[in-house]
């Protein structure tokens, strides 16, 4: 469906900031029907590349390819084959949830009678049905997001593009919107890119990238990502990390300090925790075994992890 080719872009210079490299030498390849999330911090290019593949800007340089054809020579092909939903909503909040979406309707020129077939086939998976005449900016925060993905949908779109789409709501209404966007992308058979900044929103994806500092660092199947870290990861808490870290039982293993924690990945962590409690009880403040996750995947490719103000309880 879409294919990035060493895509490039570098903000010029302003008077009161120096250049800046948004994209790296980009490259991969989303396939038609995939459900995939493009993951990373704040500031490490996503937005960057979302505007460049829904045509807000060209790159510096680098190819983009739409179903076989260069999306920048041919952006009727990009406006009939995308939906887009931005990060920060595109409705008028003094118009009704139905105006917005008439007015929609009427730039992609459907009839009256393929707008209301779509339209009520649309209310079907929203809580938007009996409440088409109130005003947008009346709706909370996850029915606004329903609305822009009920307009983003009117021209049946083959693909559609979503830049941190979950951005303001609440964890409650973050899932019920992910749930909803998994079923109609399965239902539909629809190619998701979804930009967010949550690796969890990642986890039922079927691929998912890391994109820092404009450098794609991972690229794969969030179960392969996981995979690297073992089934099992031993986190302890030492009062004297350095002194733990030295056991014998330790080397050899991948091994990391993070946050003052001890992270030992890939290894048999239940059949560590015997030797390490009888030898380090003293030093031992509190000792886990856990699943990795795909920020645990972050932090094992980086060294560090997300600033706590993009953290999944904050967003």
């Amino acid at each position: 469906m879409l294919t990035i080719e060493n895509l490039t872009h570098r903000y010029p210079a302003k008077r009161k900031s120096p250049a800046r490299l948004a994209l790296d030498g980009v490259s991969m390849t989303l396939e038609a029907g995939a459900f995939f999330v493009l993951t990373g911090p704040n500031g490490g290019g996503k937005s960057t590349l979302f505007r460049i593949l829904c045509g807000l800007m060209y790159p510096s340089s680098g190819q983009v390819r739409l179903k076989g054809e260069d999306l920048f020579s041919k952006p009727e092909l990009a406006r009939r084959t995308m939906g887009v939903v931005f990060q920060h909503p595109a409705l008028d909040k003094h118009l009704s949830i139905l105006e917005n979406l008439s007015i929609h309707a009427e730039l992609y020129g459907l009839s009256k009678a393929q707008f209301k077939s779509r339209l009520d086939a649309s209310l079907g998976w929203t809580g938007l049905e009996g409440r088409l005449d109130e005003r947008v900016g009346g709706l909370s925060g996850g029915l606004q997001r329903q609305v822009e993905l009920v307009k983003a949908l009117l021209h049946e779109p083959e693909m559609l593009l979503m830049d941190e789409p979950t951005t303001g709501l609440d964890p409650g209404r973050r899932r019920a919107f992910l749930k909803t966007l998994q079923k109609i992308q399965k239902e539909r058979n629809i190619t998701v890119m979804m930009t967010s900044h949550i690796f969890s929103e990642a986890e039922e994806a079927d691929r998912m990238a890391i994109l820092q500092e404009g450098r794609l660092l991972a690229n794969d199947k969030p179960d392969v990502l996981r995979g690297q870290l073992g089934q099992e990861m031993l986190v302890i808490d030492a009062m004297d990390p350095d002194v733990v870290m030295a056991d014998e039982a330790l080397k050899g293993l991948g091994v990391r300090r993070f946050n003052g924690q001890i992270r030992v990945e890939g290894a048999d962590a239940p059949a560590l925790l015997d030797g390490l409690l009888s030898r380090h009880r003293g030093e031992i403040r509190n000792l886990s075994i856990k699943q990795p996750t795909l920020e645990d995947v972050y932090i094992h490719i980086t060294g560090h992890a997300l600033d706590h103000e993009h953290t999944e309880e904050d967003a």
